[in-house]
């Protein structure tokens, strides 16, 4: 889910509690450049806000076979889609104060079961669909490849993104990058 496509989706989504939800999970997963499993792992004492953003202490993670965790900064967005602000609009509409950060709902109803990541590919595609868009070609895994390929759109060097993604090595980052235009950045059309 590049980011033209998240801006629509979180830009179609209800001010009701679950689109509230899903709002702030889009976009903390998108801008985290998260995995899905760990998205459903944070809890609401993994959060630090700050003046410059939100910082997001990430306890564990497929990489991270020791289990040291890591923090990523989350900064304030520069448009009217800010996942910070999201995030927190998540948690004042849920009420949560401990626990999960996004737990599962009932209704208009918050429940204290923590949200599986089967849930967060379900809550991609069904968003797409709504755009239109084929919900097979997107998963829970679309925030985190979306993020890596918009920020090298944007000209964000592969260092800078592997710092917030975690991955290990620019051959395992460079695996996310999602070619949309063979023509834009190409190699030749700089040279010739």
């Amino acid at each position: 889910m590049l980011l033209r496509e998240l801006l629509a989706v979180v830009a179609a989504l209800p001010n009701d509690l679950r689109g509230t939800r899903d709002r702030a999970l889009l976009l903390l997963g998108f801008a985290g450049g998260l995995r899905r499993s760990e998205i459903v792992q944070l809890d609401v004492d993994d959060l630090r806000f700050g003046p410059e953003g939100l910082k997001v202490c990430l306890k564990r993670s497929k990489t991270d076979q020791e289990q040291l965790g890591r923090t990523i900064a989350v900064p304030y967005g520069r448009t009217s889609v800010c996942p910070v602000a999201a995030v927190k609009a998540w948690l004042v509409a849920s009420a949560v104060i401990e626990g999960a950060l996004f737990p599962t709902l009932m209704g208009r109803r918050v429940t204290a079961r923590r949200m599986s990541d089967q849930v967060v590919s379900l809550i991609v595609k069904e968003q797409v669909s709504k755009l239109g868009l084929e919900p097979a070609a997107y998963s829970g895994h679309s925030l985190r490849a979306g993020f890596v390929t918009s920020a090298a759109q944007a000209g964000v060097g592969f260092l800078m993104i592997q710092q917030q993604t975690g991955h290990r090595s620019v051959s395992m980052l460079s695996r996310y990058l999602r070619v949309s235009n063979l023509f834009e950045g190409n190699a030749a059309g700089a040279l010739l």
